[in-house]
């Protein structure tokens, strides 16, 4: 059954169809039926079992007894390597299993009726591969090139004859003749390289934007094919899924004192994070295209979403979807994405239509004027593409997008308006056919003494999606003025807070 559509504002929970869902890990049972993991469960003040999330010994063994009792599979891993947790990677399959059953691209029926993936870096613990194919029957490839890694991947495979012949490991430098090239290529600075690339007129943030950050962070990308010579020649997948080195150092791992920091460096961290590495995969699905009907990746850091979103759009993505995996303490994201042509286009209903928009400032200091905010907002659309005209007298700037640049704030509208759940995809058409010029006009107003009016006004409304793409564009330079003129202030609040008086 499709999972339900969440409403905007609720905090996600785990998949409706995720065997914990209703019934979470019961410690103090599981420690009755195994004896090995007996000793690291203890009780709380309430009488809850638990165990100490910061010893990997625990969390490892918690693992086995899960995919034993509730998965039937036998399972290890050798100490030192990534430890995965159950219920979270069950998040993930049963996202791809939403995303696969959706009416968002046109469903293609394999010669033998079974879903194929692709797990991109498997590791020793092969976690993917295996819950996919007990729990859905899939079919799996699962890539890696370290020695550990692969050995034990196929001990875990092996150790399951039910499953064995639905997951194949492969060895990433044995793919491609180029590969031990590049595995023995220095490593490079990804962070100030990106840093270099990203220089800004100082105050301006573009609103598609990132370019130049993106093409550094592919170029900078030195490690294992990924996926170009990887997948064989003529191979089809119903999608990809990774779960990629989120970390550009390996203290940066261990910067969360609540888990365990287990992990290798090579499944943890790669220079320029996980936003290289996704990155880099992007350009890979460029080349590869309809080679899979779905690419996804977890993503660690929120942050990281917008800067992909945005080359997913520009490289020409048809469809991309986010979504948010929690469970317990841990929240990961999700991103998905398709060069499969959407089945249909639907009614654009979801954006309000909103022809004005008005925000406060508030606590400006005195040497920001009406003006000076009037003249950064010309500066923000401008440096976005727009013509602006600024009218001194009226307190206002007209601001014009032509119809071409539009697609580009229409399709940003995907990330804004995301539908978390695959089944319930985004009810809007983003074609820039729809609007022609965006045109509307901003006005800023003196309220009182450092509080500033700033009013938006849609000139020119062809449909709702022209109310989305100025209501995006007023929220984005709501942030902006926000962070230009609030932010003294914000700094100064945070001081005093840090050091009241006694």
């Amino acid at each position: 059954m499709p999972s339900k559509k969440r409403k905007r504002g609720e905090r996600p929970t785990i998949h409706p169809r995720n065997e914990y869902c209703e019934n979470p890990p019961d410690f103090g049972l599981l420690a009755s039926h195994y004896s090995s993991f007996a000793p690291y469960v203890f009780y709380t003040r309430s009488g809850r079992p638990t165990i100490d999330w910061t010893d990997f010994n625990a969390t490892q063994e918690l693992t086995r007894v899960l995919l034993h009792h509730d998965h039937g599979l036998d399972w290890w891993i050798p100490d030192g390597q990534l430890c995965p947790t159950v219920p979270n990677r069950s998040n993930y399959i049963h996202w791809i299993e939403d995303l696969l059953s959706s009416e968002i691209i046109p469903k293609v029926q394999s010669y033998d009726n079974t879903v194929k993936g692709f797990d991109i870096g498997t590791g020793a613990n092969c976690i993917y591969p295996l819950l996919g194919a007990s729990l859905l029957g899939w079919r799996f490839v699962g890539s890696d090139f370290t020695d550990v890694a692969l050995e034990w991947a196929e001990r875990n495979v092996k150790s399951n004859p039910h499953i064995s012949e639905l997951i194949e490991i492969r060895n990433v430098a044995t793919q491609d003749s180029s590969a031990d090239e590049v595995l023995n290529e220095p490593m490079i600075n990804c962070k100030q390289d990106v840093d270099d690339s990203n220089a800004k007129p100082v105050g301006i943030e573009p609103l598609s934007g990132l370019h130049e950050v993106q093409m550094n962070m592919s170029k900078n990308y030195h490690g294992p094919p990924i996926l170009v010579g990887v997948v064989k020649e003529g191979e089809n997948f119903d999608f990809c899924m990774c779960n990629p080195p989120f970390f550009e150092t390996i203290e940066e791992a261990g910067q969360n004192p609540k888990t365990s920091c287990a992990g290798t460096p090579e499944e943890m961290v790669c220079p320029g994070g996980e936003q290289a590495f996704i990155t880099c995969m992007i350009d890979d699905s460029v080349q590869l295209r309809q080679s899979f009907r779905w690419y996804t990746s977890m993503i660690g850091r929120k942050a990281n979403m917008k800067v992909l979103v945005s080359k997913l759009w520009e490289v020409g993505a048809t469809v991309v979807k986010t979504t948010e995996f929690v469970q317990g303490q841990t929240c990961r994201w999700g991103l998905a994405w398709s060069f499969v042509p959407p089945t249909k286009k639907t009614k654009p209903h979801q954006i309000a239509e909103k022809s004005n928009l008005s925000f406060m400032l508030e606590g400006l200091q005195r040497l920001h004027s009406a003006f000076n905010l009037l003249q950064s907002v010309e500066s923000f659309f401008s440096t976005n593409g727009a013509s602006c005209k600024l009218n001194a007298a009226s307190f206002d700037v007209d601001i014009m997008f032509p119809k071409e640049h539009c697609d580009v704030i229409l399709k940003s509208l995907e990330e804004t308006h995301n539908v978390n759940d695959a089944d319930y995809p985004n009810e809007l058409d983003y074609s820039s056919s729809q609007i022609n010029d965006l045109h509307f006009r901003v006005s800023v107003f003196q309220q009182i003494p450092g509080t500033l009016l700033v009013r938006g006004s849609l000139q020119k409304k062809d449909s709702s999606t022209s109310s989305g793409a100025f209501s995006l564009a007023f929220q984005r330079l709501e942030g902006f003025l926000r962070n230009t003129f609030c932010k003294e202030r914000t700094a100064a609040d945070a001081s005093c807070c840090s050091n009241p008086r006694r």
